[in-house]
Formats: structure tokens, C-alpha cells, sequence
């Protein structure tokens, strides 16, 4: 039997499988191959595919399902905890968007309402290829990950009121007050329903579900769950797209939501394939090839007040100059909701063929560039932080940087600079005050730096890339630099900086990955810590004590692993660590602690031990509870838990670390 829909389908699929190979090889993100596929296979291209009704059909899958994931994954808590930056940020971003863009339309003879959809269109960007390419790049733990990320949760919310709000402008109702009023109550009823549902219903089903242990039983109950209330909704009037988002936020409050999260993944994946080679396929060749100076010059204008918008938004919130222009750049795109939204003015009539086809290539166009433009985010903040125009906005914004910081006194020398205050900084920060070291935090999310400044924490708002910073922590006269920050870009910037600042300060630099180690230390890194590999080392040690491994063949192992990892990108990198001074370099200062409880070490005297003779090394001083004993005597004795302050060229004091332990 002969199936015509089976020879497209086929058709669709190889031509994206190879498409999207080579550009996996280029590093470039999938959906950009299923954009070009279908401009390639469509009727404006090469018009292999006849039925393209169809594929718009099952491409509507794929709409349902994304939007049902994003509401799985969208729970009230992660709402919650981004609220400044998803509803202050999200809802200046789309407002301004939709002033300007729309005002620019009507100011070209066109109607309000047809000019303020044009608004709604270009107001929204791309939640699937931002988040995909960060994603790729490590980046969504960053500050610009998180806030591009809050924007655009806010603009998959507000394309649901969007649909609903079109055919009210469209001026489909003769009453606009009953048409509001009834949207409004046929609102409020779903979002009654969600809650009763999220809170009462589906839990104790789920529940029943997943007691069968029946996978499939599984999938199909979720499926039906999220088809059911889009339909529903459909059938009162709503929209398919509102339905599948209810159904997903009804499942995310029940505990079963990342089972069901990753069953459909798998098929939204599938099905958005096909909804992106639709979007190709509605490109017409012909008319971008004729108009493409005015499309380009369009997506000029796109580029750059979208980004200077979506930062403005951001800046609202006093986050970094960096992180403001990174996160505008990255959102500067039109998205796919964009897509559908699309065809519910065309079917109202408020989107003419001729406009479509413009907005159909601008976006299409935005999306391809979208990669490129995040990768070279970084470069482009930088040089124009670096710029006259950037340089005299920061002169009149120090002032208020000044007022964050008025109450922290920056009064320090042999310090600890700590660069980030997340985990690993605000554990580092616990541990300097455990041990009586001085030191003081730059971080520049200015929630954080606010919290942790009414608990006693001496911290700094500021963007550590900036020189001025690093010289505020009077950088110059500290004794070590923590860099604990996820942002690989920004780090090798602050390194280059401290190294412009000092020489000899000692440098610790966390990064996620080991074939980052080699970049980090060419840059002026003394440590690197990649935490893939830390996490290996912790996973495996536990795994050896749970099998009763004695304990000093577990750190043997441990630092044979290190060194294998570690050495070939770091020859410095030995135990124990030591301060070394760089006016006589043979001589390196270190404390060690006596560990073993035998008649070798414990109880002698110095006189006796002769550690001078024997090991070349000099005792400076002696640390015993809470007493220092600086001047040494021959007679004085070591015991256990002594913390010894000794000196001595390197391979003679490991060689004394190893008889202590």
C-alpha cells in the first residue's frame, strides 16, 4: 500500500539528518538544520515535499508538546525564586518591544491594531536556540544564562494572553468589554481548574499510575492528560497552545513531573523537528532574494534595538554592565512562538501576505545569526565597556556603586580575595573565618552582596572584570585569589587583570572542565580545579572506604590520580602547597601539621630530631593550641597536632611532609 504523507516524511527526515550532522560537526545548534531544511525541501526551494498541510498538522504536535514540557518544568517554587528578574525584567522587555515596534509600524500608515500584533510578534524571542546554545556552552548557571532565561519564561506566559488577546483587537467582537470580560472568566475558570487539578486530582492518579511499575501505562496516562485539557480548552473557546501549558503546570506540582518530563522529551524533540522545517518551508526564495536589502537592513534594526531594549530591562535590576549587554545581545532574536502567533493574525487578518513574508525572512534570518551573535556576546561587551560612550556612562553610575559598597571597609594586606560567591566561595568564606584569615568577596549579583552584607560578610558589588574592583580589594597587597565563578569568558578576563595588577599574588582559578586547565595556566593561573574532576576523585574515595580500602592507600591513590591529571598541565602543582617569596626563590614558607602518634616524632626534642641536619628544612615557629612559640629552643619538644611553620626548598619539605604523615 502506497502511503504519499511515508515518501515526505522520508524525504524530511534524511535531508535533516545530514543537514544537521554537519552542522553538529560545526558545533552549531539543531534547530538551525531544521530551519534550513525545510527552506531547502520546501515549495519555495527545491519542492520535494507535497504535502506540506500535513506537516504543518503533526508540526502543531510539536507545538502542544513544547509547550506542555515548558509547563512541566515551570513550577511555582522556580518561579518564585527568578520573580524580579521574570516578571520586572520579562515585563519591561515585551512592553518596550511592543511600544516601539508597534509605534514604528503605525508611524508607516498602518492600523492601530494590526500595528500593535506586529509589537506582540517582535516582542517575543527564541526560548528553544537561546537555551539550547548556553546549554552547549556551560552558561546557564551564569548571571546573562539566568536572566535570559527568566525573560524568556516570562514570554512563553505572556504568548498564551497574546492568542487570547488577538481576536479582541482583531475587532472579531462588537462589544471589546464582554469579549475582556469573558476572556477574563474563561481565565479564571482554568486557572481554578489547574490548581483544584494540580492540588487533588492528578497527584493521587499519578500515584495509582505509577504503582502499576507499567511504563507504557505511564507515558499513555501523561499524554492523554496533556491532549485532554488542550482540547478542553479548545473547545471553550481557549487555545490548543494555553491547554498543553495548563496541563504541563498541573503535572509539575505533583512529584512525578520529571518522570513524565523525560518520557516526552524524546517526542518533543521529534515533533518540533518537524514544526521548524514548517516554519522553512513558508519562506518564500524568491521574494527574500529580491528584497533582501531591505530584509537585512531589518534585521539590523532587530539586532540592535531588541538587544538595547531587552538590556535596559535588565540594567533595571542593577546587574553588571557585562551581564546587561550579554543578556540583550543574547535575546535580540524573533522565536518560534512568534511563528504562532503568526497564524492567528493571518487568520484574523492582521498580518497581510506581503508582511508575513517579511516577518517570516527577518525571523528566520535572526534565528540562523542567533549562535553566532551569543558566541561573540562576550567579545562585543568588552569592547565596548572599553569604549569613550561606555566609559563615561560608568563614571556617573560609580556613585551608586560607591553607595553599595559605603559600609565595607577595604583595609587589608596578605588578604584572601574571593571572586564569586557561590558555593564554592561562600564555603571558602566559612573557612577563612574558621581559621582567622582575612579576607573580602567581589560578587555582583546585588541581591546576594545585600543578604550576605546583613550577616557580617565583608563583600563587594562589583563586576570583577573591571580593573577598578580588583584594585578596590587593594588586590595589589593580597596574599591569594580565589576566581570561583562560572562564567569561562569573564574568568580569563579577571585573570589577565589581576596578573596586569600582580605577579606574585597566588591564583586559584575553579572551572568546570580539565581540558580547560591548559588555557587557564597559559593565562597566569597558578591552581586550576576543575570540578568534573574533584567530583570523580570524591565519588571514588567514598567508594573505597565503603569497601573498607585502608585509608592510606586510598590517599596514595588519590595523589597518583592528581598528579596524572594535573601534571601534564601544571608542573607547579605538587604537596604540600607553599608560599614562596620572589625575592629568594629557593626559599618557600609552609605549615604542616604532626599527624602520627610514635616514638619517632612525638616527645623528642628538636636537639634530638636534628630536622635541620637530616631534612635541610628550619622550624620558624610553633603553633600549639592557641600559643605561638616563635623563639625555637634545641630543647623544645614536638607532639601531636603541633602545626610547625618551617622553611626550606621544596623537595625538602615534601620529603619532611611525608615522615609527619
Amino acid at each position: 500500500m502506497h502511503i504519499p504523507l511515508l515518501q515526505d516524511i522520508l524525504i524530511l527526515l534524511g535531508f535533516s539528518v545530514v543537514i544537521v550532522f554537519l552542522l553538529q560537526r560545526a558545533k552549531l545548534p539543531s534547530i538551525l538544520g531544521f530551519l534550513i531544511t525545510g527552506v531547502i525541501i520546501g515549495p519555495y526551494g527545491l519542492s520535494l515535499v507535497k504535502a506540506v498541510e500535513e506537516v504543518e498538522i503533526i508540526s502543531e504536535i510539536g507545538v502542544i508538546l513544547l509547550l506542555f514540557v515548558i509547563g512541566m518544568e515551570l513550577s511555582i517554587k522556580k518561579l518564585a525564586s527568578m520573580k524580579k528578574t521574570v516578571f520586572i525584567g520579562g515585563s519591561l522587555q515585551v512592553g518596550v518591544t511592543v511600544l516601539i515596534a508597534g509605534s514604528c509600524y503605525y508611524f508607516l500608515g498602518n492600523t492601530w491594531n494590526e500595528s500593535v500584533f506586529i509589537g506582540f510578534l517582535f516582542s517575543l524571542s527564541s526560548t528553544a536556540i537561546v537555551l539550547k546554545v548556553f546549554q552547549d556552552r556551560n552558561e546557564m548557571s551564569t548571571l546573562h544564562g539566568r536572566n535570559a532565561l527568566a525573560v524568556l519564561i516570562f514570554q512563553d506566559i505572556i504568548v498564551v494572553p497574546m492568542m487570547l488577546f488577538t481576536p479582541i483587537i482583531a475587532g472579531e467582537s462588537t462589544n471589546v468589554t464582554a469579549s475582556i470580560l469573558t476572556l477574563l472568566l474563561k481565565s479564571v475558570v482554568v486557572i481554578v481548574i489547574t490548581i483544584l487539578s494540580a492540588r487533588y486530582v492528578v497527584p493521587k492518579l499519578m500515584y495509582a499510575i505509577a504503582k502499576t511499575n507499567n511504563k507504557e501505562l505511564f507515558l499513555l496516562t501523561t499524554i492523554t492528560i496533556c491532549f485532554a485539557v488542550a482540547f478542553l480548552t479548545s473547545q471553550a473557546g481557549l487555545s490548543l497552545a494555553l491547554g498543553a501549558f495548563m496541563a504541563g503546570l498541573i503535572i509539575s506540582e505533583s512529584e512525578y513531573s520529571h518522570q513524565a518530563t523525560s518520557i516526552i522529551l524524546p517526542f518533543r524533540e521529534l515533533f518540533i523537528s518537524f514544526f521548524f522545517i514548517s516554519v522553512g518551508m513558508l519562506l518564500d526564495l524568491d521574494f527574500f532574494i529580491h528584497h533582501v536589502g531591505v530584509i537585512m537592513l531589518l534585521v539590523l534594526v532587530v539586532l540592535i534595538v531588541k538587544s538595547s531594549i531587552t538590556a535596559l530591562a535588565i540594567a533595571v535590576l542593577k546587574y553588571p554592565s557585562r551581564t546587561v549587554l550579554i543578556t540583550g545581545l543574547s535575546l535580540f532574536q524573533v522565536g518560534e512562538f512568534a511563528f504562532i502567533l503568526s497564524k492567528v493574525g493571518i487568520e484574523y487578518n492582521l498580518l497581510s501576505a506581503e508582511t508575513n513574508q517579511y516577518f517570516l525572512a527577518v525571523s528566520i534570518v535572526t534565528m540562523l545569526l542567533t549562535p553566532f551573535v551569543i558566541i561573540f556576546s562576550e567579545n562585543i561587551s568588552d569592547r565596548f565597556l572599553n569604549s569613550k560612550i561606555a566609559k563615561a556612562l560608568a563614571s556617573n553610575s560609580k556613585e551608586n556603586t560607591e553607595d553599595v559598597n559605603a559600609n565595607v571597609e577595604i583595609d587589608l594586606s596578605n588578604h584572601l580575595v574571593i571572586i564569586g560567591f557561590g558555593i564554592n566561595g561562600s564555603n571558602l568564606a566559612k573557612a577563612s573565618q574558621f581559621s582567622n584569615i582575612p579576607y573580602v568577596v567581589i560578587e555582583f549579583n546585588a541581591e546576594t552582596v545585600k543578604r550576605e552584607k546583613a550577616n557580617g560578610i565583608p563583600i563587594l558589588y562589583g563586576d570583577a572584570t573591571q580593573p577598578h574592583m580588583l584594585e578596590t580589594v587593594n588586590l595589589s597587597k593580597a596574599r591569594s585569589v580565589v576566581v570561583a565563578i562560572s562564567d569561562a569568558e569573564a574568568t580569563r578576563t579577571i585573570i589577565r587583570n589581576i596578573r596586569d595588577i600582580s605577579h606574585s599574588v597566588y591564583l586559584v582559578v575553579r572551572t568546570r572542565y580539565v581540558k580547560e586547565i591548559p588555557d587557564l595556566i597559559a593565562y597566569g593561573a597558578d591552581d586550576v580545579i576543575p570540578e568534573e574532576f574533584e567530583t570523580s576523585i570524591e565519588i571514588f574515595s567514598r567508594v573505597l572506604h565503603d569497601f573498607l580500602v585502608p585509608e592510606n592507600d586510598i590517599s596514595e591513590f588519590i595523589e597518583r590520580i592528581r598528579a596524572d591529571n594535573y601534571g601534564i598541565f601544571n608542573s607547579k602543582k605538587k604537596l604540600p602547597n607553599t608560599f614562596t617569596s620572589n625575592k629568594i626563590p629557593n626559599i618557600n614558607i609552609t605549615c604542616l601539621r604532626v599527624n602520627i602518634d610514635s616514638g619517632r616524632i612525638i616527645g623528642k626534642t628538636l636537639q634530638e630530631l636534628n630536622i635541620r641536619k637530616k631534612y635541610g628544612i628550619n622550624i620558624l615557629a610553633i603553633e600549639r593550641k592557641d600559643d605561638v612559640i616563635e623563639h625555637i629552643e634545641p630543647n623544645e619538644k614536638l607532639y601531636q597536632n603541633d602545626r610547625l611553620y618551617v622553611s626550606g626548598r621544596q623537595e625538602a619539605i615534601e620529603e619532611f611532609h611525608r615522615i609527619l604523615n
